[in-house]
C-alpha cells in the first residue's frame, strides 16, 4: 500500500493507466487510509469497465420535494386543478412521518397499510384514501423508470370506493334551476334596496354594482345541457362557441378535444351573456386565472340545493345527468365522443340501463330480425288448428 502521512493525516499515492494519483485520506489512523485506498482502486476499477456505485435510494420525502413535485409542475403546466390535485394528496403523503420518512426501496405493505389505518382513523373516505393512494402509486412507478430505486413496492386500492352514480330527476333539474334563478333575483334586490338606503342617499356611499348575479344558473344550464366537466366549464372562452357548438380544444384526457352540440336554451343563455361579455372568458371572475374556478359558486350552490330541496350534490352530478340521459339514445361510440372518454370502461360508468328502455329496443331488434311474435291472431289459429287436423287425419 503507497500510504504516507503528511502532518496528522495520511494520503495515498500510486500510478493508473499512466497517470499519478494523489489524495488525502484525511484519517489519521494507518489501517483506516490503507481501506480509503484500496476503495479508491475499487471505484477506478469499476469505472474503466462501466460498473457505477448505485446512487442512495432517497427518502419519500425527499423524492417529493427534490423531483416529483417539480415533474408534476412541470408536466401539468397549463391544467391548475391537475396540480392542485397533486399538491393536495402529496400533503396527505409528507404529514404521515413513517411512510414519508422512509426510504422508497424499504415502502412496505406494512407502511401502506399503516397510513391507512390512520385514515381510516380520520374518518376519511374510502375514495379520498384511494385518490392518496393512486398518487403514491405514481410515483413509485417513475422512481422505478428513473434509476432512484430497483424495483418499487406494489399499491393496491381500497375496496368499498363509491363513485358518483347520482342522476337528478327532471323535477330535481327544474327545481334547482327555479332556486339558482331565485338567487340571482335576491342579488339584484338586494343592490336595489341599498341604491334607495341611508348610505346611498345621505352618505353619497354607492354600492357595488353585481356583475354577474345570475351565473349559478348559466354554469348549471350549460354544465347539464352539455355533458362537460366542471373544469372545461371553468376554462370556457367565447373563441369556442361557434357554429351551433362548444368545443374543447384539450382537457382530462387525450380524448377531451371534441365539439359539443348546443341545445336551444344553452345557446339562448349563451347568447344572452355574450352580449355582456367584456373579455375572453365566458364565465369571467375576479381569480388569479381571470374566470371561475372550483370554490367560486360553492356556497350559491349548496344554497341552491337546500332551496330545492334536493339532496345536496356537486356539480359533477350535472355532467353525470347529462351522460345517463343521453346513453338512452346514443349508441357507446358517439356517447364516449361526447363524454372526451378515452376507453369504454369509463363510458360504462356513466350508463344507467333502463329496464323498459332495454325491453323496448329488444323487441325492435326481434321484430326486424322476423322473430316470433308474441300472442296469435286469428289467421295464425285457424291455421294452426288446420295443420293439427291434417296430421290426426
Amino acid at each position: 500500500m503507497a500510504v504516507y502521512k503528511r502532518g496528522e493525516v495520511w494520503w495515498y499515492k500510486f500510478t493508473w493507466n499512466g497517470e499519478p494519483i494523489r489524495e488525502s485520506t484525511k484519517q489519521g489512523n494507518k489501517r483506516v487510509a490503507q481501506n480509503i485506498e484500496a476503495a479508491r482502486k475499487t471505484e477506478l476499477a469499476k469505472g474503466e469497465v462501466g460498473i457505477k456505485d448505485r446512487a442512495p435510494v432517497p427518502t419519500l420525502r425527499d423524492f417529493i420535494r427534490n423531483e416529483f413535485r417539480g415533474h408534476v409542475e412541470t408536466r401539468f403546466a397549463e391544467k391548475e386543478t391537475t396540480r392542485a390535485y397533486y399538491r393536495v394528496n402529496l400533503k396527505h403523503l409528507e404529514d404521515y412521518g413513517p411512510l414519508a420518512g422512509a426510504r422508497l426501496d424499504a415502502i412496505s405493505a406494512d407502511l401502506i397499510n399503516g397510513f391507512i389505518a390512520k385514515r381510516r382513523e380520520a374518518e376519511y373516505e374510502v375514495s379520498s384514501t384511494n385518490r392518496v393512494l393512486q398518487v403514491l402509486r405514481r410515483m413509485l412507478k417513475l422512481a422505478e423508470e428513473w434509476g432512484r430505486v430497483p424495483r418499487a413496492a406494489k399499491v393496491s386500492l381500497q375496496p368499498g370506493e363509491r363513485r358518483r352514480e347520482r342522476v337528478l330527476s327532471l323535477d330535481e333539474e327544474a327545481r334547482y334551476l327555479k332556486a339558482a334563478s331565485s338567487i340571482g333575483d335576491g342579488i339584484i334586490e338586494a343592490y336595489e334596496r341599498a341604491l334607495e338606503g341611508i348610505r346611498a342617499t345621505q352618505r353619497g356611499q354607492e354600492p357595488v354594482k353585481p356583475e354577474d348575479p345570475y351565473m349559478l344558473r348559466d354554469a348549471a344550464t350549460v354544465l347539464l345541457d352539455c355533458g362537460l366537466r366542471p373544469e372545461e366549464l371553468h376554462r370556457l372562452r367565447w373563441d369556442q362557441v361557434r357554429d351551433g357548438a362548444l368545443w374543447i380544444p384539450w382537457g382530462k384526457t387525450a380524448n377531451a378535444r371534441r365539439a359539443i352540440p348546443l341545445e336551444s336554451r344553452t345557446a339562448a343563455v349563451l347568447e344572452m351573456r355574450k352580449a355582456v361579455a367584456s373579455g375572453p372568458w365566458v364565465f369571467p371572475a375576479a381569480t388569479k386565472s381571470g374566470h371561475i374556478g372550483l370554490s367560486t359558486l360553492r356556497k350559491k350552490h349548496a344554497k341552491a340545493c337546500k332551496l330545492a330541496e334536493i339532496e345536496a350534490a356537486c356539480p359533477y352530478t350535472f355532467r353525470h345527468t347529462r351522460l345517463t340521459r343521453w346513453a338512452a339514445y346514443l349508441s357507446p361510440f358517439d356517447l364516449a365522443y361526447l363524454a372526451g372518454h378515452s376507453d369504454f370502461s369509463t363510458t360504462k360508468r356513466y350508463v344507467h340501463p333502463n329496464v323498459d328502455a332495454l325491453r323496448a329496443t329488444m323487441e325492435r331488434a326481434r321484430m326486424v330480425q322476423g322473430g316470433h311474435k308474441i300472442g296469435h291472431s286469428a289467421e295464425t289459429q285457424a291455421a294452426e288448428n288446420s295443420q293439427s287436423v291434417s296430421v290426426v287425419n
